[in-house]
C-alpha cells in the first residue's frame, strides 16, 4: 500500500513538473494537443478504450473507442452541433468547443476531469493540459474560406502545389495515393479528405496525425512552416488530387 501511494506522488510531482516546464505557447505544444483531441490513446501510445463513453447519447450512431474522441463530438470545425457534426452519421446534438476559448485553462482542465468527460482517469494532467490549451489557443474557424455548397477552399492552387512538393509529396506521392487511410475496395486518399472534410484535412495539416508515421517520420505539423493563408493554398491545391 505504501508503495502504491509512493509511486502515486511521484507520478503526479512529474506530471506538476513537465506541465510548469511546459511552454503552452509553442506552436508544436499546441498541436500536440490537437493531436490529442483527434485521438489521445494513438497519440500517448495508450490503451484504446473499450466501451462507449457513458456521456455519448444513445441516440447517436457510433459505439466503443471513436466515442471517446474529442473530435466525434466537437467535431473538426470545434462547433458541435452547430457546424457539419449537426447532421449525418456524427450528429450527437453536442455543442462544440468554440466557445470555451473564452475560458481559462483551470476552467477547461476541470470540465475534461468532470463526471460528464471522465478523461481524469485516462490521461495524466499533462496531456489534459495540452488539450486544454489547444482548445484555447489552437482552433481555428476556416468557414469564411470555404464555399457552404461545394466545400471548395479559396486558396492559391499554384503556391499550394508548390507547397505539397516540397513538404508532403515524400509521404504521400506526387498523386496523393501512395498512402491510403483505408481499404483497397474503399480507399480513402489525402485528396478524398481534402475534398470531402476539408476541415478535417486543415486541423491536421496544423496539427499533424496522431501515431501516424511513414519511413520512420512523423506527419508534422505546418503551424511554425507555413501561415493560415498558405496552409489553405495547400488544401485548395490538395482538392485538386485523386479521390479514389
Amino acid at each position: 500500500m505504501k508503495a502504491s501511494i509512493l509511486t502515486l506522488l511521484i507520478f503526479n510531482f512529474l506530471s506538476f513538473v513537465t506541465i510548469a516546464d511546459t511552454d503552452f505557447s509553442n506552436p508544436d505544444v499546441i498541436a500536440k494537443g490537437g493531436r490529442l483531441y483527434d485521438k489521445w490513446w494513438a497519440e500517448n501510445t495508450l490503451a484504446k478504450p473499450q466501451t462507449t463513453h457513458p456521456a455519448y447519447p444513445a441516440t447517436a450512431k457510433k459505439t466503443g473507442a471513436a466515442t471517446w474522441r474529442c473530435k466525434e463530438c466537437h467535431g473538426w470545425d470545434y462547433t458541435g452541433y452547430k457546424g457539419a457534426y449537426g447532421k449525418g452519421s456524427h450528429k450527437t446534438g453536442i455543442i462544440g468547443v468554440s466557445q470555451a476559448k473564452d475560458m481559462s485553462m483551470a476552467e477547461i482542465l476541470r470540465i475534461l476531469k468532470n463526471n460528464q468527460h471522465r478523461y481524469g482517469d485516462l490521461l495524466p494532467d499533462s496531456a489534459l493540459s495540452q488539450i486544454a490549451n489547444f482548445i484555447k489557443n489552437g482552433q481555428v474557424d476556416i468557414s469564411q474560406y470555404i464555399n457552404k455548397n461545394t466545400l471548395q477552399v479559396k486558396g492559391d492552387i499554384l503556391k499550394g502545389k508548390k507547397f505539397f512538393n516540397d513538404s508532403c509529396k515524400e509521404c504521400h506521392g506526387s498523386d496523393g495515393r501512395l498512402i491510403n487511410f483505408r481499404s483497397t475496395s474503399n480507399p480513402e486518399y489525402i485528396g478524398t479528405v481534402a475534398v470531402e472534410n476539408p476541415v478535417e484535412a486543415i486541423h491536421k495539416l496544423r496539427n499533424g496525425n496522431p501515431g501516424a508515421f511513414r519511413s520512420g517520420k512523423a506527419m508534422p505539423n505546418m503551424n511554425k512552416s507555413l501561415s493560415l493563408k498558405h496552409q489553405l493554398d495547400l488544401l485548395a491545391y490538395l482538392q485538386t488530387l485523386p479521390v479514389k
